[in-house]
């Protein structure tokens, strides 16, 4: 349940975003993209978690695209302003993984135990799931390229990549802890799971 909660909180800003897109201004769209994601920060210090640096980063990324359009250029197409959000967001993961404090090592703090923490593939884990996001970026970032250059393609199209990109990528996260730790810890030494389920 708290990896659903989790995951949920994570998704919520880009999810406010991607509807908002579909009915109103894409300025307004990212604006209310950045307040529901300082929503979410408020919400987890209320709660006494850690600044996340995939949720901060997300703010300054929505704001900034939300004051680019309202002062520079407002002509932006949606599906620029979705590849320049995936595009961010690919380098918020990239950038995490380069000063090698993957973004989901916080997400995962929180969710499990400290023996789970002391594990020699905890840290392994992590990387793994970052790079696998990453990918999942990627692909959504590739969807928003096809219906830029071939607008021929329906709009459900450019959402389902983004929606298989975004189900595997959280299957992923949930799976791959617990295939790592049953592959790696001896059986005396198995209980709980990276994911915290």
């Amino acid at each position: 349940m708290r990896f659903v909660m989790m995951i949920f909180l994570i998704l919520l800003p880009f999810g406010v975003f991607s509807a908002l897109m579909l009915l109103t201004s894409a300025d307004m769209a990212l604006f209310a993209a950045a307040a529901t994601g300082l929503a979410v920060i408020a919400w987890d210090q209320f709660r006494g978690r850690q600044l996340k640096i995939l949720g901060a980063g997300s703010v300054v990324l929505f704001v900034g695209l939300g004051l680019y359009l309202t002062l520079v250029d407002s002509s932006l197409g949606s599906s620029a302003i979705k590849l320049a959000v995936d595009a961010g967001v690919l380098a918020i993961s990239l950038m995490s993984i380069a000063i090698r404090k993957p973004f989901t090592l916080q997400y995962a703090r929180e969710l499990v135990d400290a023996e789970t923490l002391a594990l020699p593939g905890f840290m392994t884990a992590n990387y793994a799931i970052a790079w696998a996001w990453s990918a999942c970026f990627v692909l959504m970032m590739a969807g928003n390229i096809l219906m830029i250059y071939l607008p021929s393609l329906p709009l459900w199209a450019g959402i389902a990549i983004a929606f298989a990109a975004r189900t595997t990528a959280v299957y992923f996260t949930k799976w791959y802890p617990n295939y790592h730790k049953a592959k790696f810890t001896p059986p005396a030494n198995s209980a709980g799971a990276l994911s915290g389920s």
